[in-house]
């Protein structure tokens, strides 16, 4: 058990500045939209790296592996998983982690992965923790804990190194770091200070999480539990230069606005020019109510998808899709990649392809910025893409996009001038 360090109704202040702060993970991090869109493509990776290790087709190394994709994706997620994937790269001379070259590793890698899948309450999660330390696999720790995360974010806290120390400073425990227990006694406390300050915080422990990574990281300091004007004075100056802090933070939200602003100007372009075609026209689900154009973005869009486009939440998620009018099958979808991972992406056109097979005639897109071709071909290069070679997807810049599209508007029939526009990345 920890005991706080600082009282109950000066860390809720501390939670209430850190919520409000432009410089904190919560407005930066949480509720990032895709932050949520992230996790199904996750755990559909995961599932990937399972079946590749039962088929004994994972290989032995992390380089272009299932396993580094995911870790990847995860790893872009802003502040508080950079770095994730240190703890899965493969050292050589310390021969850890060792899941790549010890094959009996690697089958309790896979199941406890598996395990944790189908899972549905916490005993079985902490079995299949113990179970997997019980295994003693060198250099194994809980930075798995990220992986869980992903699949049950209301049961597992994310874990890093400034997430324990943020969780010591605030409870005064002694948490130590790459220990199986070490983790699930935080846990423990972190799941307590959680229903302490629900209301505050959230049932994702993605939330608590995020707070306890800015206390670590020294981006919020604690109050003074002892109450005397040296300290106070000390307070002060600390909220003095976390405001500065949040100044510059303010600067990199409105760039990080203008990077919203382009992408939803893009499928803004693409609705149009879908419209125009004669396609009924899909936009993703959460970006549906974005300004654009003096209405929403989806203004004269469909309200929802027909039946024989699917049921799966994942492809209510594409960008764009554009539909025959008559059938209602898809025949185009489209990704705007501006500036995040085009593993999501990926990821929900294989669960639109998969759907139905017809969905496997339409014709697939990743819209991006001219300089991001070299880098959208270098990740369909990996292995773990090598399904979505058989849609054949297609590039389409920006740059084609703009000046072509009220030519297309006009004159164009169909999706050959666009399939024209675009380069084939097989």
């Amino acid at each position: 058990m920890t005991e706080h360090v600082v009282p109950f109704a000066t860390v809720r202040t501390l939670i209430e500045q850190w919520r409000a702060g432009a410089g904190g993970t919560y407005r930066s991090w949480f509720l990032w939209p895709e932050r949520i869109k992230n996790f199904r493509s996750i755990r559909r990776g995961l599932e990937a790296v399972v079946a590749e290790i039962e088929a004994g087709t994972f290989g032995y190394q992390y380089k272009q592996s299932s396993l580094e994709t995911v870790v990847g994706s995860i790893a872009e997620q802003r502040q508080i998983f950079k770095g994730a994937d240190h703890a899965f790269l493969w050292k050589p001379k310390l021969r850890i982690p060792d899941i790549y070259e010890n094959r009996e590793n690697q089958l309790a890698f896979g199941r406890f992965l598996d395990q944790c899948a189908c899972c549905t309450n916490d005993e079985a999660l902490v079995q299949a923790i113990r179970m997997l330390d019980s295994q003693a696999i060198k250099g194994l720790g809980p930075a798995a804990a990220n992986l869980l995360y992903f699949l049950h974010p209301t049961l597992i806290p994310p874990f890093n190194t400034a997430i324990v120390k943020g969780y010591n400073r605030l409870t005064g425990a002694a948490v130590k770091l790459g220990s199986w227990q070490q983790y699930l006694a935080m846990r423990q406390g972190i799941l307590a200070l959680n229903r302490e300050h629900r209301d505050l915080l959230s049932n994702d422990l993605g939330a608590i999480g995020g707070l306890l990574f800015d206390i670590g990281s020294e981006r919020y300091t604690l109050p003074p539990v002892e109450n005397n004007a040296e300290s106070l004075a000390l307070w002060r100056a600390e909220l003095d230069r976390i405001r500065e802090e949040s100044a510059k933070a303010l600067k990199a939200q409105a760039r990080a606005q203008e990077n919203d602003e382009t992408h939803t100007q893009i499928q803004g372009w693409l609705r149009d020019l879908g419209k125009a075609l004669g396609f009924h026209v899909w936009i993703a689900s959460n970006d549906r109510s974005r300004p654009y154009a003096n209405g929403r973005l989806s203004d004269g869009c469909l309200d929802v998808l027909p039946s024989t486009v699917g049921g799966i939440d994942t492809v209510r998620l594409i960008d764009v899709l554009w539909l025959d009018a008559h059938s209602g099958r898809v025949a185009a979808a489209f990704e705007v990649e501006h500036s995040t991972s085009i593993y999501s992406g990926i990821v929900r056109m294989l669960d639109l392809a998969l759907a139905a097979p017809e969905h496997e005639e339409a014709s697939y897109f990743l819209v991006a910025p001219d300089e991001r071709e070299g880098e959208v071909r270098d990740q369909l290069r990996r292995p773990a893409f090598r399904r979505i070679g058989q849609l054949a997807p297609r590039y389409l810049p920006y740059s084609e996009l703009r000046t072509h599209r009220e030519a297309i508007a006009r004159f164009g029939q169909g999706l050959r001038p666009v399939e024209s526009l675009a380069r084939i990345l097989n």
